[in-house]
């Protein structure tokens, strides 16, 4: 190439611009949509808590203390509970922006360093439901959905049975039964997989049920399309059609679910964490309710909505991943 010739860039295609035009929308849509969901949380939970009887310097000083005016009015001054509510509002923001979530009144600890500790608990908890549950769901369909009709039946039966069980009465029977009657498993406590079994069963099942009837419908109308029939027609085994491709197909319909899911193991574990005194975030926030521990309480609260924030893009990855046109469109 000689000095005298100029080199020409060619600019992308109206369209490659466009997608990442559209793709930088997204984002920024996704990212004020998911701050938005986190103060909206917070401030609900800040005004409500304060609509709750019971004096937070009580709780600070502890049961049976009988503090002098004077002492009362230093921790209010202390922990601001003098200012009007708006101010106190405001200063908890202005927390948050500097990554401070408070001090704990009861355990006169940093929030950060409280849940940062109860939370690997809560996350393998979760995790263990939800894989529990998509495992039982998977199979209910693979074995019953379009098959006979008492098999159809009897799928449904039991997935409209296990789906209907409250959490709570199912620990406490699964408690019963395998911890205090046959002695199979550990009651209470325990940082164990056997430790783990009781309390992810009691979330799983009913969640599994739940998770299967969503996903029969779609089960049953993707066995007869035409890329099926056409396996079937090739000699493909049916357990092979089943499994590669009306489940694929199945799950990248239901997948979107998971975060809901999430939601799910979040709320049961407030439960399943006190009848098996098991530690994690759905113990403590029982606890610091019943405590009137506000910064705890925010600080948890805080804590299940940013993970509902970044759980909903991980879903939206994950239906790109299992269904080429999504693949297609953000290509």
């Amino acid at each position: 190439m000689s000095p005298a010739e100029v080199v020409t860039l060619t600019p992308p295609p109206p369209q490659s611009r466009a997608r990442d035009t559209a793709s930088a929308h997204g984002l920024l849509r996704g990212t004020l949509r998911g701050v938005g969901v986190l103060w909206v949380g917070v401030t609900l939970t800040f005004f409500a808590l304060r609509v709750i009887p019971g004096d937070p310097i009580q709780v600070i000083l502890g049961p049976g203390s009988q503090p002098t005016p004077e002492r009362i009015a230093a921790l209010q001054s202390q922990f601001g509970l003098d200012r009007p509510l708006l101010l106190q509002y405001v200063s908890y923001l202005g927390g948050l922006l500097h990554g401070d979530l408070g001090i704990s009144y009861t355990l006169k600890q940093p929030v950060t360093g409280i849940i940062v500790e109860q939370l690997p608990s809560s996350i393998i908890l979760t995790i263990a439901s939800i894989t529990v549950a998509w495992a039982m769901a998977v199979f209910s369909c693979l074995v019953s959905a379009g098959r006979s009709t008492l098999a159809e039946r009897s799928g449904r039966a039991v997935e409209a049975v296990t789906a209907s069980l409250p959490d709570f009465w199912l620990g406490l029977l699964l408690l019963g039964a395998f911890g205090f009657g046959l002695h199979w498993l550990p009651s209470s406590g325990g940082q164990g997989l056997a430790a783990l079994v009781l309390p992810t069963l009691t979330i799983a099942i009913p969640l599994a049920g739940f998770l299967a009837q969503t996903m029969r419908q779609t089960f049953e109308e993707t066995l007869d399309m035409p890329f099926v029939l056409a396996a079937r027609a090739r000699g493909v085994g049916e357990l092979t059609v089943r499994a590669r491709r009306v489940l694929r197909h199945a799950a990248a319909a239901s997948l979107a679910l998971t975060g809901w899911a999430v939601g799910w193991v979040i709320s049961s574990s407030v439960a399943v964490e006190v009848i098996f005194a098991r530690q994690g975030i759905g113990e403590l926030l029982v606890r610091a309710v019943g405590s009137r521990d506000y910064p705890l309480v925010l600080g948890l609260v805080l804590v299940v909505a940013a993970i509902y924030v970044v759980i909903t893009p991980l879903v939206d990855l994950g239906l790109r991943l299992l269904n080429p046109r999504l693949r297609e469109q953000v290509a």
